[in-house]
């Protein structure tokens, strides 16, 4: 009878400098340059050890992760081998660019959804360059309370020996939605009680949501012309039908869209700060709209991105709390006056629709993390968040009028600026025979997040403006920047 092979394990050991690596790296190095070829017989684990004069259980524990990772097979009776495929050779093979037919993947041929979000992906793809000054949608983030979150994480992770066992309700923490029915009733004029309340993973989630639970495909939804682009991607990817409705110095024209969109099944609006542009929805369109969602059965989702963001005079009451018919769904958010890896907010929903809503949640990601939502809860509860948001109101004034300010000092020939009430990033207007793409491209070259305003715009042509965010940045550094803005321009660019 033919015997195996078996390799020379002791010279072949210390060529590979074995007394530095262990066990599992020598074998499966010597497996992947080929000096221990497939179907080789390797010691048993008590001659490999005796052979090496090391640890038998070292040997074993080795032996047992390249079996498990398909580098070697047990043989009943026979003994340990080099398998004859190894999992590197698989690799190899479904990777190799002769087998990568990238076109037979491509998204017409995958889900239709992604159809609807193509265009709007490759146009404003997320922006996750930690260096760039000017970004978009991000607040105060120098001035988080780092140390006293570790404490309230730290605190709240000694005490979660039970929270932990077992799954969390998928409308989320009990004692968070009760603190934020205080929360919200005191500072939004919200109308709601606890079990009206859902945890979400954000506004992106919950727009998911009310898309799921309130939508069928071909709805109408009115949305602000600029608007929110995830907004619009996730209502299109829904398969619902876009209305887009202009937008001015009152907000959203709820006569344009009564008359262009009479079938509506949801609005979606910002109504204390709209997205991009930073106006507020008057009274008198806030009633309107109100009135003929009641009137057509539709549903608004508000959202209230932004409200703690506001200057000079007291948050505006949410449109949930002037809705008596109970038509408004109410989303709040926390990673604006938090950070942006905090994605934790909230719903407020009709009565009617919270078992809705709690099913497609569950079926969602069945529930939020606890161990951020409770510390939420003592953040909230204990005054530190109020504190916060107090702090970061003063703080990101003075960082608004410093961007204006420069802006009137340095670029006043390019921009045209006005200061709002809230908000955490501006509108700068081109002036006259400015070219835009000259203006951005020094932007990108001087490695801003700034983004045009035609990002968010679907039929309006009002577009030639620049959005600066100016929250996250000390008042020097935004000088600064605007300095080297102006300087860059006045080099490369006649105007």
């Amino acid at each position: 009878m033919k015997r195996k092979p078996q390799a020379q394990f002791p010279h072949l050991l210390l060529e590979a400098g074995y007394i530095k690596e262990s066990v599992y790296h020598t074998i499966r190095n010597a497996i992947l340059d080929g000096r221990l070829t497939s179907g080789i017989k390797l010691p048993s684990s008590r001659a490999f050890a005796e052979m090496m004069s090391i640890s038998r259980n070292s040997v074993i524990a080795g032996f047992e992760r390249l079996t498990d990772e398909g580098y070697l097979v047990t043989k009943q009776g026979s003994g340990t081998y080099v398998a004859t495929t190894i999992p590197d050779e698989l690799i190899r093979f479904t990777t190799n660019p002769k087998n990568n037919n990238k076109s037979q993947y491509s998204a017409l041929k995958l889900s239709p959804v992604l159809n609807h979000l193509t265009t709007l992906w490759e146009n404003s793809r997320p922006n996750t360059n930690k260096r760039q000054f000017f970004n978009i949608g991000i607040g105060c983030v120098d001035q988080f309370p780092h140390d006293l979150w570790g404490r309230l994480l730290g605190r709240v992770w000694r005490k979660s020996k039970h929270e932990i066992t077992h799954y969390n309700h998928p409308d989320g923490y009990l004692p968070l939605r009760k603190i934020l029915v205080d929360y919200v009733r005191s500072t939004r004029g919200v109308n709601c009680r606890e079990e009206q309340v859902i945890i979400v993973n954000g506004t992106q989630q919950a727009i998911n949501l009310a898309a799921k639970v309130l939508l069928q495909r071909g709805d109408c939804v009115w949305l602000d012309d600029p608007g929110y682009d995830s907004a619009r991607a996730i209502l299109a990817a829904s398969e619902a039908t876009i209305s887009p409705i202009p937008s001015d110095s009152d907000g959203m024209d709820i006569d344009y869209a009564a008359e262009h969109c009479p079938d509506a099944k949801l609005i979606y609006t910002a109504p204390s700060h709209q997205f991009p542009l930073g106006t507020t929805l008057s009274l008198a369109r806030r009633l309107t709209m109100l009135e003929w969602a009641h009137q057509n059965n539709a549903w608004i989702f508000e959202d209230d991105y932004n409200s703690e963001f506001r200057y000079l005079s007291k948050p505006i009451q949410a449109l949930q709390g002037l809705d008596t018919h109970q038509r408004v769904i109410y989303a709040g958010t926390f990673s604006k006056m938090m950070y942006p890896g905090f994605r934790l907010g909230f719903l407020i929903v009709p009565e009617i629709l919270i078992e809705p809503f709690t099913m497609v949640k569950y079926y969602s990601d069945s529930h939020s993390g606890y161990l951020e939502q409770a510390a939420l809860a003592q953040f909230i509860q204990e005054g530190h968040y109020a504190r916060h948001v107090r702090k970061i109101r003063k703080i990101c004034y003075l960082r608004q009028h410093t961007l204006i300010n420069a802006i009137n000092q340095y670029l006043a020939h390019i921009f045209e600026v006005t200061p709002t009430d809230s908000g955490i990033h501006a509108v700068c207007w081109l002036k006259p025979d400015i070219n835009l793409q000259s203006i951005l491209s020094a932007c990108h070259q001087l490695q801003f997040g700034v983004q045009p305003l035609s990002r968010y715009c679907i039929n309006n042509q009002n577009n030639n403006a620049i959005l600066f965010g100016y929250a996250a940045h000390t008042e020097s550094e935004i000088t600064k920047n605007i300095i080297a803005l102006s300087q860059l321009l006045e080099s490369t660019i006649k105007i």
